[in-house]
């Protein structure tokens, strides 16, 4: 099976890591930090998701991680939470950008999410990786993960590998 890469920021890498990690066709997700070039040529929290492309598509890789932090709104953390999708080649570069304009239909504020390239990455610490995973109890995770983990299974059911996320009951 040939994996694609893709990377994404948004808010905190703990939760971006959970729900890449509960989809269908995501074979593997690092937690961590990622660097572009230029201007956003520092470290940001974000995940780099590994995909088969047979299974998910980039339009709905891209869809849910809009969908799932604050896509929309510029507040002052954005150098540690880049709202972002680096692309790792052309292809993706474009394709995101074209994607981006068909979802903004579907926001009433503008998506301030940039398309910038992959330039670095610094991985989480071991025992932050594999975070709500190991975890899921935790007071953050609660909080914060699962109510994105809801909010997927209710959008996005046909995405969700359901076993991943069992301990979610009464939602799944």
């Amino acid at each position: 099976m040939e994996l694609t890469k893709i990377a994404f920021g948004g808010g905190c890498h703990w939760c971006t890591e959970a729900v890449f990690q509960s989809l269908i066709g995501v074979a593997k997700v690092e937690q961590g930090w990622v660097a572009s070039t230029a201007k956003n040529n520092t470290f940001s929290e974000a995940v780099i998701v590994y995909f088969n492309k047979n299974q998910i598509d980039l339009k709905t890789l891209i869809e849910i991680h809009l969908s799932t932090h604050k896509s929309t709104s510029n507040h002052s953390l954005r150098n540690k939470y880049r709202s972002a999708i680096y692309y790792i080649d052309d292809h993706q570069q474009e394709k995101s950008k074209e994607i981006i304009e068909e979802l903004q239909l579907n926001f009433e504020a503008k998506i301030i999410t940039q398309i910038l390239e992959f330039k670095d990455f610094k991985p989480s610490t071991e025992e932050f990786q594999n975070y709500y995973q190991q975890n899921p109890q935790k007071p953050f995770c609660e909080k914060y993960i699962n109510p994105k983990l809801t909010f997927l299974v209710e959008k996005f059911a046909n995405q969700v590998d359901k076993s991943k996320i069992s301990h979610l009951n009464s939602t799944i």
